[in-house]
């Protein structure tokens, strides 16, 4: 039987100007319904009702929580826009690639997608498993175009281990999701219609 050799194989680094739109939307959604098909699978091996894991909260402070987390992470982003240079932040140019010309409608689409479908796995399914420590370096690993840089790898956990947080202390999955669906739709609208965004429509 011929071996393989492992150091003839190399992980080439996409270029985001080598994606179209079309390749670039239907990477997004597929993989958010191989997330999403994938945390239902666990939750019901976990026997979890997934009716009540879905459950909207009974009361509204458990979206005043997201409020107050989305926007403590946009003033921290903020911040370190200001003040670290932009090759610790960037990202390969994926969101930028992804939001620039997007319509408002469709930032919050794909906002809202994201949102539903990784916290329904991360929250609650692995959060369920392993706590909000082992889910959160799970979720920082899996975001991988930020491996590159601690500052934004930290971040990323951070943000993952407060949503668990939220979610423990709430009881409901809808806080991490309204707080992630916040953070990502503004950070859209940022990319959208800020410099960056206008340039790109130039």
């Amino acid at each position: 039987m011929k071996k393989i050799n492992f150091k003839h194989i190399r992980i080439r680094k996409i270029d985001p100007s080598e994606l179209d739109d079309r390749m670039l939307l239907a990477n997004l959604y597929l993989t958010q319904a191989i997330t999403f098909i994938i945390g239902i699978t666990v939750v019901l091996f976990q026997s979890q009702s997934l009716i009540g894991l879905l459950r909207l909260p009974d009361r509204w402070s458990a979206y005043g929580w997201a409020v107050l987390f989305a926007a403590a992470v946009l003033l921290f982003d903020l911040l370190i826009a200001r003040w670290v240079s932009e090759e610790v932040t960037d990202d390969g140019g994926i969101n930028k690639k992804l939001f620039a010309a997007r319509p408002l409608w469709h930032i919050a689409l794909i906002s809202l997608v994201v949102a539903v479908c990784e916290e329904l796995l991360f929250r609650g399914a692995i959060q369920h498993a392993f706590g909000p420590y082992w889910t959160s370096i799970v979720f920082a690993a899996i975001h991988v175009r930020y491996l590159r840089h601690w500052l934004m790898t930290g971040m990323v956990f951070l943000i993952s281990y407060g949503l668990g947080k939220m979610y423990m202390l709430t009881g409901s999955l809808w806080t991490p999701i309204a707080a992630h669906f916040l953070i990502d739709f503004v950070m859209g609208c940022v990319i959208r219609y800020g410099k960056e965004g206008k340039d790109g429509e130039s």
